[in-house]
């Protein structure tokens, strides 16, 4: 291969990666400025389109799993971040850092695991649409059958009763309690499970009766379930 040959790969390798660089440092830059402003998510695509893989990056997930602790609440997605800084630079000047803020990502997804142990709130928020999309399909159906005169009767369930559940009926552990005056669900948390932060463990126990609200009422009977594992 001709020398001008070589010389002109050379330069044209040399050219890509001053243009990789300078995009980076473009991203990176937009990246703290989104940042700056408040604009979270933007700020954070702004930093993963810099990432590639190398050490070099590290830093870039650390300030990906900062926004994901401090800005955007979200322990889960810090974590995988704080663990590939760990990974690319386990002596880099975030390590202590990285693996403090870890450790507290932890335990506050431990402590939304104890206070959603019977059912998450999510799997509730699916529950009550696939309710009120049930709701809608009956209404469509009336509609139908009052159209086109065909007769039809309307048989509305009787609301749930804790005391509807026999004693044996009752998962293991599961135990009842009648309300009392002065009564809260932290107070019966604190009671039953020395910790008032597993009130929403109460609460999802008896969604049906207490349709997703915190309010009980004097002579109330509230199923409790057994105190999750974690």
């Amino acid at each position: 291969m001709r020398p001008t040959v070589i010389l002109a790969i050379s330069i044209l390798g040399l050219a890509g990666c001053e243009r990789k660089t300078a995009d980076k440092t473009n991203d990176l830059e937009l990246a703290e400025r989104r940042a700056k402003l408040g604009e979270f998510r933007p700020a954070i695509r702004a930093y993963e389109a810099a990432l590639d893989g190398s050490t070099k990056t590290a830093d870039v997930h650390y300030r990906i799993a900062l926004l994901y602790d401090d800005k955007l609440k979200s322990p889960l997605d810090a974590i995988h971040h704080y663990d590939r800084y760990l990974e690319l630079a386990p002596s880099g000047s975030h390590a202590t850092d990285a693996k403090n803020a870890r450790r507290e990502c932890e335990k506050t997804l431990q402590t939304k695991l104890n206070m959603e142990g019977f059912m998450p709130q999510s799997e509730a928020a699916k529950l009550r649409t696939a309710n009120e999309a049930l709701r809608q399909e009956n209404v469509r159906l009336e509609g139908i059958l009052e159209r086109n005169n065909i007769p039809y009767k309307v048989v509305k369930p009787r609301p749930f009763l804790a005391e509807d559940n026999a004693k044996g009926d009752l998962p293991p552990g599961t135990r009842e309690y009648k309300v009392k005056k002065g009564d809260t669900l932290a107070s019966i948390a604190q009671a039953f499970y020395k910790n008032r932060a597993l009130a929403n463990h109460i609460k999802d126990a008896n969604q049906v009766q207490l349709k997703g609200k915190d309010l009980i009422r004097e002579g109330q009977t509230l199923i409790i379930p057994e105190r999750p594992s974690r």
